[in-house]
């Protein structure tokens, strides 16, 4: 919210895309949004509103957003995982199809279905990116391999199959046409013809493009795979290699000499990561945003550093944050970006997963850490508890809620039990490896 009044209508997806805390720690609640978003918000043709209208008659009549709508899809995948609900999955599996299946219409993101989102993409820097990019291709990527495991679970195999084919050639593009051996960019199309425009300068380059620009966020679709136990979505290399280029290329040690044309959430001696930077040159025009600092953006790298190996790094990162918002410079409760509480910042959350390893799921009961020793608080939404990781297993303790286990995974080492081991409130179990 705003000091006086409310700020952005609706529970925007691209927004609460980046937010991990409502889905780990209160699933139910976590439920009711895929819910109000695949089962009110999603037209009979597959596209999403965005920001779903109230009273719910009225929950189509917003725009439509490539990573809002790409991000839910995947959100549904790591929520079912978590809940262990196939029947909500079945009764909403048409429309999560139909959600995906709206990339490929004619005029939509991908309407030759190679992979690759050529058309006008609305996003979370309101405004319309034209042609592929890495902020929308890795949502996309991720919805595809999440909507594949979805549809085989639901007995659709040709879907199940096309989704796999398209992730394969979409992954195989993205490496090899937007790499450019530091980061992932944009290559801007005219929207008009379609063509690839090199130079920013001519009549026909779009407004608010990031072109060759290093995005903060790039990869927060592969964060989300991460978090979803869905794998690489390009090149583990790349990926390592882009994570380095944003601390090269977007840390600020001090934004003293920092020019901002738009809100100024970091000021004077303080250290932030720049939504974007250009090492190779900037268009003119680029999206508003781009000169600013703002957590949910800055989590989102940190947690990636994370998961990579980068954790020292990662820490850093929010380290700032909090150097920021301390208590005395800023509120340590309110991490504003358009407006106070906001809730892309509860992005954060995913810095407890990534450091700790977790990874539940409740269709196969296998629940997973880090091999690093430590105590680890964890949580799925429905329950929760620490984990006391050793060099020889995995003490777990449920201090509320009920766990079913039949695999355990610490690190690389994996080990299957005889049977589903049922933990309930206050008990806890030493599993060795």
């Amino acid at each position: 919210c705003m000091d006086n009044f409310g700020s952005c209508a609706g529970s925007c997806t691209h927004v609460w895309n980046y937010e991990q805390a409502t889905a780990f720690l209160f699933g139910d609640l976590a439920e009711t949004m895929r819910d109000v978003e695949f089962n009110y918000a999603t037209r009979d043709n597959g596209s999403m509103s965005f920001r779903a209208g109230l009273p719910l008659v009225n929950a189509q009549s917003g725009g439509v957003a490539a990573d809002g709508q790409m991000g839910t899809i995947m959100k549904m995948y790591r929520d079912w995982q978590l809940s262990g609900d196939n029947e909500f999955l079945r009764k909403s599996w048409p429309n999560v199809k139909n959600a995906l299946a709206f990339a490929w219409e004619e005029n939509s993101w991908d309407a030759n279905a190679d992979g690759v989102m050529e058309g006008s993409q609305h996003n979370t820097m309101d405004v319309n990116y034209s042609g592929p990019n890495p902020q929308m291709q890795f949502w996309y990527l991720g919805a595809l391999k999440a909507a594949a495991k979805m549809a085989n679970a639901n007995g659709d195999r040709d879907f199940a199959k096309k989704c796999e084919n398209i992730f394969a050639m979409g992954s195989k593009w993205t490496d090899e046409n937007l790499f450019n051996g530091e980061y992932y960019v944009h290559m801007v199309l005219d929207p008009e013809t379609k063509k690839e425009i090199t130079d920013y300068s001519a009549p026909n380059m779009p407004k608010y493009q990031l072109a060759k620009g290093c995005l903060v966020d790039q990869l927060v679709g592969q964060n989300m795979a991460h978090i979803c136990g869905l794998g690489y979505l390009a090149s583990e290399k790349n990926i390592k290699t882009m994570l380095k280029s944003i601390l090269k290329y977007n840390s600020m040690e001090t934004m003293e000499n920092h020019f901002n044309n738009m809100r100024s959430y970091a000021l004077g001696d303080e250290k932030a990561l720049l939504m974007a930077s250009w090492p190779n040159g900037r268009p003119k025009v680029p999206f508003p945003y781009f000169s600013e600092v703002m957590t949910g953006f800055e989590y989102a790298a940190a947690v990636g550093m994370m998961y990579e190996g980068m954790q020292q790094e990662g820490i850093e990162v929010i380290e700032n944050i909090r150097d920021r918002y301390d208590g005395n410079k800023r509120s340590p409760f309110d991490e504003a970006e358009c407006g106070h509480h906001y809730a892309r910042a509860m992005a954060s959350w995913a810095a407890n997963l990534a450091l700790s390893g977790f990874h539940y799921s409740a269709i196969d009961n296998s629940i997973a850490f880090t091999d690093k020793p430590g105590n680890y608080f964890w949580s799925n939404g429905y329950a929760w508890g620490t984990a006391k990781v050793s060099d020889t297993g995995i003490e777990i303790l449920i201090d509320s809620g009920t766990l079913e286990i039949k695999q355990l995974k610490r690190g690389d080492l994996s080990t299957d039990l005889k049977e589903t081991i049922v933990l309930n409130s206050g008990q806890q179990r030493n599993f060795k490896f």
